[in-house]
């Protein structure tokens, strides 16, 4: 008897084509549905091409955002241990099974012009809820928790054992954390950043909430196909086409970071 075992039964590959199915499917009926005699028409409005902007524009600050923050986070989750860590741990990631339109309400009562936070900032000038700014925050509150779990993962499977000999031989904590841990979990950061900016391009919930749809202000890409599923359902088609190219584009990034830094 020849070739190669898979490992893999049978049936179970069968689930797995049924499922794969009922991810892909759906997107094959976008390609379907689009009217690709107007595509060009349909996506290049002056609506679609700012909503797209401020897309990438928001989505790549919310990423820095997330990197900013993120990393210490994950180092701190990752390489300390204190009482109340696995609380902290929750709260963290909680973003990621909130509904997206939680998280708009509980910026809007932090953020917002009556907000926990709000009064005191509109006091020195800062308004922030219903601007470009809501729209980065809100972002930045669904897309972190990404970016700290995929990076608590690498470095827990890195290990300490680089960080403890380097810290033997006389490096400050600093050091240790440039020269070391840094450029071994690097991968895992970009990685990370990809899926952060991957999941904030595709925020709707917490935007709408927090910053509303204001045209060139805080109108992203998914809120102006949601309006123009109403007005111009071909628009809405042919704009959710382009997300998901861009998004699927997001993707294969991340997941060759991911490869290359496993191999």
């Amino acid at each position: 008897m020849t070739g190669t075992y898979s490992g893999v039964p049978r049936w179970l590959l069968a689930v797995a084509v049924v499922g794969a199915l009922f991810l892909v499917v759906p997107l094959g009926a976008i390609v379907l549905r689009v009217d690709w005699a107007r595509f060009g028409e349909l996506v290049s409005s002056d609506s679609s091409r700012a909503a797209l902007l401020l897309s990438l524009q928001t989505s790549a600050t919310s990423t820095v955002l997330c990197v900013l923050f993120g990393v210490p986070m994950a180092f701190a989750l990752a390489r300390t241990r204190f009482r109340g860590q696995r609380v902290l741990r929750a709260l963290v990631l909680l973003p990621l099974v909130l509904p997206p339109v939680v998280g708009g309400i509980a910026l809007l009562y932090t953020f917002g012009r009556q907000g926990l936070l709000g009064e005191s900032l509109r006091v020195v000038g800062v308004d922030i809820a219903f601007s470009t700014a809501a729209v980065v925050l809100a972002q930045t509150f669904v897309a972190l928790p990404f970016l700290v779990l995929s990076l608590e993962g690498a470095l827990r499977t890195a290990g300490t054992r680089f960080e403890t000999v380097a810290a033997t031989l006389g490096a400050r904590p600093t050091t240790v954390l440039r020269r070391v841990s840094l450029p071994l979990v690097g991968p895992g950061i970009v990685s990370g950043a990809v899926l952060s900016f991957a999941r904030a391009l595709g925020e709707f919930g917490a935007t709408l909430t927090f910053a509303g749809s204001l045209q060139g202000v805080t109108r992203t890409l998914p809120l102006e196909i949601y309006l123009q599923r109403e007005t111009d359902p071909d628009a809405a088609v042919a704009l959710s086409l382009v997300l998901v190219a861009v998004a699927v584009l997001v993707v294969a990034v991340a997941h060759r970071i991911h490869e290359g830094s496993t191999q």
